[in-house]
């Protein structure tokens, strides 16, 4: 039995850092992309944001499939389809191929990730459980944190398609661990909600269309005011279907709760400032700046090895303070990163981004762990999962959102293009914009934790 515990433990932890690794890899890979196979800013934003749209949208559905058919067998299906759909990108010759196995590759990433998450639950009880947990966030935060390196790395020595071939055969290391990891499901799994499953997948690719494409063919185009008025009823047909469905995907009655509705705003703006500078900062380092891919994505690692190490100082700040106020003072730090940001030029150095990167790093570090133990504790203890799924899904949505919307406006400023002139304009632009929507939810956090606890 303890063999089997170990078993599962590893297959999850590796598989675990092998998703948020295809993530910031491929956007250290983007401007490499984009020279390679001859395609604009548009083009090669894609090539994130698919596989970030399909993840974020399928997290739900696929943790309800793995409850109903077994996670064992739903986390070997997503590795197989993660795996395949990297090892194919290998030899895509054209953007739109790439960008449709890059969206694949999300969906096989939403069914592991929403099945390990099960796999570890259900083999670990108490104490062991907590710690499995623990190091189950270290291994996504690993991910993130080393992804930019590592993926620099494999760019200098192999080219850019080794940052895709890298984490599927990690993927195919896990799989042949699948037999011994024991199977699970739900005793009384219920109905998948489909409507809301495609209704808000449609939605967050519409509005990730408009924006993408938006530059491109101009915001007044009809493809792109159709796009944002689709998703806009969609979105309403969202709320309808969710409000009918006895088992909805997102438990919208836990809106009406003012702490978790600030968690959340909490947890989607912390994201939605860390994941577009991964996205972005890489290209700008090595177009404009003129650093290497190695170098580049050894310069984010000020901006993310902070959100290994700070998770466990907040939970040593909270026997002092309260976690609420350990929060809001985490998302003034990454405001006030952001706006120290701002000094970017053409001449930065290492050296120059270094504070504002470990400033944005260590507000985001301690809001990592304390977010999600706040989020459940918030809910009722038979609604625990509901609202971990729910703030889950609160931060891909964001931070896919957020990597549109940054990627429109450095379009805008660079002429799809990601070089100076207007690079250094843009970015300066949208780290205001970050700072001042980070101060913003800040405020607003705090307020409705104050209002949580006076009621």
């Amino acid at each position: 039995m303890r063999n089997r515990r170990v078993v599962v433990l590893v297959a999850v932890l590796v598989s675990t850092f092998a998703l948020p690794l295809s993530l910031t890899g491929a956007s250290v890979a983007l401007p490499e992309i984009g020279r390679d196979l001859d395609t604009d800013l548009a083009g090669v934003q894609w090539v994130v944001n698919g596989y970030n749209a399909t993840f974020a949208s399928f997290m739900l559905a696929t943790g309800a499939l793995a409850d109903l058919f077994g996670r064992r067998r739903v986390f070997a299906i997503g590795l197989t389809i993660f795996a395949g759909a990297g090892l194919l990108a290998i030899a895509a010759g054209d953007i739109l191929l790439l960008n449709l196995l890059r969206a694949l590759a999300g969906v096989g990433a939403a069914a592991a990730a929403t099945s390990a998450g099960a796999l570890l639950a259900n083999t670990f009880q108490g104490q062991a459980r907590m710690r499995a947990f623990s190091v189950f966030g270290m291994a996504i935060g690993a991910g993130l944190a080393f992804g930019p390196s590592i993926s620099g790395l494999l760019i200098d020595l192999l080219g850019w398609r080794a940052v895709f071939a890298a984490p599927a055969l990690v993927a195919v290391a896990v799989l042949l661990l699948v037999p011994w990891l024991p199977e699970s499901r739900q005793p009384h799994a219920g109905r998948l909600d489909w409507g809301g499953t495609v209704s808000f997948t449609a939605a967050l690719l519409l509005l990730i269309f408009g924006f993408v494409q938006g530059p491109a063919y101009g915001w007044d185009d009809p493809r792109i005011v159709a796009a944002f008025a689709a998703t806009a009823a969609l979105l309403v047909v969202f709320v309808r279907v969710e409000r009918s469905h006895p088992e909805p995907m997102f438990d919208l009655t836990l809106l009406a709760n003012p702490r978790f509705v600030g968690i959340c705003l909490a947890a989607a703006t912390v994201v939605a400032v860390l994941v577009p500078l991964l996205v972005y900062l890489p290209s700008y380092l090595t177009t404009v700046v003129g650093l290497t891919p190695s170098a580049a994505g050894l310069t984010l690692v000020l901006l993310t090895a902070p959100t290994v190490v700070f998770p466990l100082l907040a939970g040593v700040l909270t026997r002092w303070l309260s976690a609420a106020a350990v929060i809001v003072a985490a998302v003034l730090t990454v405001s006030s990163g952001a706006a120290w940001a701002t000094v970017i030029a053409p001449t930065s150095g290492t050296a120059d981004l270094a504070g504002p990167l470990l400033v944005i790093g260590v507000g985001i570090g301690l809001s990592i762990g304390l977010l999600d133990a706040l989020a459940i504790g918030s809910v009722p203890p038979h609604r625990a999962g509901t609202g971990a799924g729910m703030i889950n899904t609160a931060r891909l949505a964001s931070e896919t959102v957020a990597i549109a919307v940054v990627g429109a406006v450095l379009a805008s400023t660079t002429a799809g293009r990601l070089a100076d002139p207007g690079f250094t304009s843009g970015l300066r632009t949208v780290l205001w914009a970050m700072a001042g929507a980070a101060a913003l939810a800040a405020l607003t956090v705090a307020v409705l934790v104050r209002r949580n606890q006076r009621r």
